[in-house]
């Protein structure tokens, strides 16, 4: 969806100017700052223009615009982007037109990234982040007695399987997943049975492990480990087996757990450590006490200005702790060769790394917001396409943390240690491809690309919800 720079745009401009002109539409260079119609009228799978594209996505109607499989060129880093027409979405039965407007309307963040997979893979991973919503939805709701939600979290694998299964009662923001579950579970009972089975064994596993910590607060590093387990990894290792259950990606990827399961930790301790004010705020604890207890009495005295010092160093040896999982995450990444796929999985933790690299030593991670720069942030979704590119990422941000290494400290060591780990990890293979000057066709498609991942990037920040539960 996202190409790989301005300049590794040229595959999606040339195929819209290649299929405008076979047809005989609008050849000129300006048709990407134009709406058209040539989604509807033209017969054939061919590249709408992208200004009608952005404006479908803006408006909430990326379910209607479904995306084909990619075209991969000689590099298996560059391919085209094809798509129906309308009448693909007429295809749609009515409970699956439903499930996607449920996407859109829960996910702010991974709608956009969820549609634009390839093939029946898209429809196996929006019915499973619909599960895991309404599943987050019940452990979330909190006018729920335990007594009732902890044995509908153990059972709630079991609902996908009962055609009337609904719940009704809840108040939560997404309640609409719980009530209407009955249009997601037959959605899921449509799918090839290798995808149901991915599905529910990952629900009945998070559903375990949600139960386990409704009443208990992280303790140890083992603890907080296996927190994250349950509510992140857990989805890394679902994805996974789904990618490579659709055959897009190799058996290696769904049989690797821990690389899988790494991928999901670093994601989650990335939102947990950024989180800190807020979850405080809201009277939640995920910092693992193990850790904090070493320099205050309670996880709350960071925010007070007298235990700066402790809170920067207790924050720095979390920071060093996720790091732990970017070599798993770079090997994990190497291995994918579907296009989607890959910017599927590669944008998040590339705002991971970028996200790390801000809050390391920083105190506004106790006073307020910690938030990527605009510009940067919409850099790094438009460049997180490629290999290469990535470990140019990791190789960047690891390098401004350690820059930023105190003498002081008692993580300092570590962070040093690990930090040329992943430099070393990621060096890269080819020199990336200089920006250079760019043709008006190009700087129309940076500003279309610009748009969407700016949109992307708005509900992002805004959505660590959707990688954690709250307690």
């Amino acid at each position: 969806m996202y190409c790989a720079g301005l300049l590794r745009a040229w595959p999606l401009a040339l195929r819209t100017l290649q299929c405008d002109s076979r047809h005989g539409a609008l050849p000129q260079p300006w048709l990407l700052l134009r709406p058209c119609q040539w989604l509807v009228r033209c017969p054939l799978p061919c590249a709408p223009c992208l200004s009608c594209w952005a404006g479908r996505l803006a408006s909430g109607q990326t379910h209607h615009l479904v995306l084909l499989d990619v075209e991969l060129t000689a590099s298996p880093r560059k391919s085209f982007l094809t798509a129906t027409s309308l009448s693909s979405a007429d295809a749609m039965s009515e409970t699956l037109r439903t499930c996607y407007v449920y996407l859109n309307q829960t996910s702010r963040s991974f709608a956009a990234v969820i549609q634009a997979l390839d093939g029946d893979l898209r429809q196996a991973v929006c019915i499973f982040y619909l599960v895991l919503r309404a599943l987050d939805t019940v452990e979330d709701d909190m006018s729920i007695p335990l007594e009732v939600k902890v044995p509908m979290l153990h059972n709630f694998h079991t609902y996908l399987y009962l055609p009337g299964w609904s719940y009704s009662q809840s108040k939560q923001r997404d309640a609409q997943v719980l009530h209407d579950f009955p249009s997601i579970s037959l959605e899921f009972r449509s799918l090839a049975k290798v995808y149901q089975d991915v599905i529910a064994n990952i629900c009945h596993k998070m559903g375990l492990g949600m139960a386990e910590f409704l009443e208990k607060r992280v303790q140890s590093i083992k603890e907080w480990d296996m927190y994250c387990h349950y509510v992140a990894g857990l989805v890394g290792i679902g994805l996974s087996r789904l990618f490579a259950a659709s055959e897009v990606e190799e058996p290696v990827v769904g049989e690797d757990t821990e690389l899988a399961n790494s991928m999901g930790l670093f994601l989650q301790k990335t939102n947990i450590i950024r989180d800190y004010l807020e979850d405080q705020q809201e009277g939640r604890e995920f910092w693992p006490h193990e850790v904090w207890s070493k320099y205050v009495d309670k996880l709350s005295d960071f925010s007070r200005p007298a235990n700066l010092q402790a809170a920067l160093q207790c924050l720095n040896e979390l920071v060093t702790n996720a790091l732990q999982h970017v070599p798993d995450v770079i090997t994990y990444l190497s291995r994918l060769h579907n296009q989607s796929v890959f910017n599927f999985c590669a944008i998040p933790q590339v705002m991971a790394i970028a996200t790390l690299a801000a809050c390391y030593n920083n105190p506004q991670v106790f006073r307020g917001v910690v938030k990527i720069r605009k510009g940067q942030a919409v850099t790094l979704m438009l460049e997180a396409t490629n290999m290469e590119a990535v470990k140019g990422m990791f190789r960047q941000y690891s390098g401004v943390i350690r820059q930023k290494v105190p003498s002081a400290g008692m993580s300092g060591v570590g962070t040093r240690q690990i930090v040329q780990k992943v430099e070393a990890l990621s060096q890269s293979e080819t020199e990336l491809v200089s920006h250079g000057h760019l043709s008006p066709i190009y700087l129309s498609l940076a500003m279309f690309l610009v748009a969407v991942s700016w949109q992307y990037w708005q509900t992002l920040t805004h959505s660590s919800e959707e990688y954690r539960p709250s307690q």
